[in-house]
């Protein structure tokens, strides 16, 4: 028999044409809205306030469609990664962040990533497939601490605006009032720049946006990341320059910073160039190691004066706290020991 469709992950005006295709009074698409995101139900049995037999048709082609974590791993500063399986049978990750009251969960939006960026674990394993919207929302639904959750942000695997057409639903979900009813700014899409989808992002939500920037100069960050090649980061930052990050909406540039590569002095005077009239922040991060990479990242001191040369410069500059190294929180780590294994 053919696999049930989910209901998790569907949009109002989505549940409002399956009620109509199954001869359902259009409300109910709300009080399965409702019982999807607000009561969290896992059955659609559960779902009291339908017809015995309006529950049994639909129960004829959907499902809830939630999925439990296979396999949780816990550091020593509290983070945790947890593994998903996928529909077609990859793995993907999150990894739980808590930090005193503030609770970030750090989800995929791909299974693998055809960015091929190259101090990062996910881009060897090269795409594999897009997640649908029930995939990168059953993440939070079924992260056993949903409840603590402050902030999500889309920085895991793959690259989300490669997956326009499934992050777009997932976003309405998570901030309208007929589902989980988040305010935008509790939510950060990370993009290594893909300009073609931009805009459409942008005009679409109005959740805090990361770019992964890495170099300020195109012929260095193409070496690190192929995406220059199509899509220029100076053509990105001309777009960013038409949108208002003045009021609630945040835009923010990713620097990982790698010994010797992207920490010069030259480095800063193109940043500042580069970034000039844009209200934002740059936030920087320790290279976390993978197997087989060249890049280091510098020591303690030498990142300080990297920020503080920044700061000087009048761009709010902050370090990002490493989290989770000894259950490798890096994006990708966990899941390609998972693939491979699963080779075996």
């Amino acid at each position: 028999m053919p696999r049930h469709e989910y209901l998790y992950g569907q949009t109002l005006p989505q549940l409002e044409a399956l009620c109509n295709r199954l001869e359902m009074p259009r409300f109910a698409a709300k009080q399965i809205a409702r019982w999807l995101y607000d009561k969290h139900a896992t059955t659609i049995e559960a779902m009291s306030d339908l017809s015995a037999r309006h529950r049994a048709l639909l129960a004829e082609t959907y499902e809830v469609g939630l999925t439990a974590p296979e396999k949780v791993s816990i550091s020593t500063d509290g983070t945790k990664k947890y593994l998903y399986r996928t529909s077609q049978n990859h793995f993907i990750e999150s990894a739980y962040i808590p930090d005193g009251d503030r609770a970030t969960l750090c989800i995929s939006s791909q299974a693998g990533c055809r960015m091929g960026c190259r101090f990062c674990a996910t881009g060897r394993q090269g795409l594999q497939h897009s997640l649908s919207t029930n995939e990168i929302l059953n993440q939070i639904e079924s992260l056993p601490e949903r409840e603590r959750l402050t902030n999500v942000v889309f920085m895991g695997m793959g690259e989300p605006l490669d997956n326009l057409d499934s992050l777009l639903p997932a976003l309405e979900v998570l901030t309208s009032a007929w589902g989980f009813g988040w305010s935008p700014t509790r939510i950060t899409v990370s993009t290594a720049g893909v300009a073609s989808r931009l805009e459409r992002f942008l005009e679409a939500t109005q959740v805090h946006l990361a770019v992964s920037l890495h170099n300020p100069f195109p012929h260095e960050r193409a070496e690190i990341m192929p995406i220059e090649k199509a899509w220029p980061i100076r053509e990105v930052v001309e777009i960013l320059r038409r949108y208002d990050f003045t009021h609630q909406r945040r835009v923010s540039f990713e620097y990982i910073v790698m010994s010797g590569l992207n920490d010069s002095p030259r480095h800063i005077r193109e940043l500042c160039r580069l970034l000039d009239g844009i209200k934002c922040r740059i936030n920087l991060i320790r290279f976390h190691k993978i197997p087989g990479s060249p890049y280091f990242s510098p020591d303690d001191r030498a990142m300080i004066a990297f920020r503080d040369a920044l700061t000087a410069k009048g761009i709010h500059t902050t370090i990002r706290t490493s989290r989770g190294e000894d259950i490798q929180a890096a994006c990708g780590l966990l899941s390609t020991a998972q693939n491979e294994a699963a080779q075996f």
